[in-house]
């Protein structure tokens, strides 16, 4: 089977070098999919203002190499592992807003959210039996609908 990944790296190198930045690339193969860290002390770049310059970045891999791996399996690009402790602590504040509609019955919205920040809500929240998920809006960003399972 061919390394769908490594196209997918050549080009963050090449675009990391294209900024003037050094740095390197690390692939962790993941149940969702690879997610290829952006490592190096300049790497802090792409992090800065909210990691905005890495939600484009990831944004761009996503129109360029988002269909050409298997069964449904996104890239995941991040920078000093900052959105990996963004994801942890996003999927952490679903679940407990989750519980909180389970105990309380009363309807939350968690948002405005990209669509890689509401793919992991809506994962989340279905490991919560009784309550469901509903994107809402009709721009990019959207708000993430919580309530109980009809």
């Amino acid at each position: 089977m061919p390394d769908t990944t490594q196209p997918i790296v050549d080009f963050l190198v090449q675009f990391t070098a294209a900024l003037g930045i050094k740095a390197t690339v690390g692939v962790e193969q993941t149940a969702n999919g690879p997610r290829l860290n952006i490592a190096g002390e300049e790497a802090e770049l792409l992090v800065r203002h909210r990691g905005e310059p890495l939600k484009a970045l990831q944004h761009v891999v996503d129109m360029a190499y988002g269909r050409s791996l298997p069964d449904d399996q996104r890239v995941f690009v991040d920078a000093l592992e900052y959105r990996k402790g963004k994801d942890v602590e996003l999927t952490q504040m679903a679940k407990l807003i989750a519980e909180k509609v389970k105990q309380s019955g009363v309807d939350q919205q968690l948002g405005p959210l990209n669509p890689y920040e509401r793919r992991l809500v809506h994962i989340a929240v279905a490991e919560v039996p009784g309550v469901t998920t509903e994107s809402i809006g009709d721009a990019f960003s959207k708000t993430v609908h919580i309530s109980l399972r009809k």
